[in-house]
């Protein structure tokens, strides 16, 4: 496996721990009736991201932040490692996305 999908891989893991890490105190903060209902602002009264406190919903915007981001480097691995184009740059930058994403995690949420 190339390093590229190596930190691909470690980014999808990421994801996940950032899911539990989103889910926990908001399902502390709610209640598993509201987590796991249809969510609808109108049946709550308001986006569930406004329900919670300002640190959940720093996690849960930095969570769906991730979300977008995933998209487009997997996109950029895949190209990358689909047409044979690995180099130690695409290495090096794709080690870098994953620790700045690692890092974005604590930055976000405690402003």
């Amino acid at each position: 496996m190339t390093p590229e999908l190596t930190v691909l891989t470690l980014a999808a893991l990421l994801q996940v721990v950032q899911y539990v890490l989103m889910a926990v105190p908001a399902n502390i903060e709610l209640g598993p009736g509201k987590t796991a209902s249809p969510r609808d602002p109108s049946r709550l009264g308001k986006p569930m991201v406004e329900l919670v406190s300002d640190k959940t919903g720093r996690l849960i915007r930095a969570m769906n932040n991730h979300f977008e981001a995933l998209i487009l480097f997997t996109l950029a691995v895949l190209v990358v490692s689909l047409g044979d184009k690995n180099t130690g740059l695409t290495a090096a930058c794709a080690w870098t996305y994953l620790g700045a994403r690692i890092l974005y995690i604590p930055a976000y949420y405690f402003g």
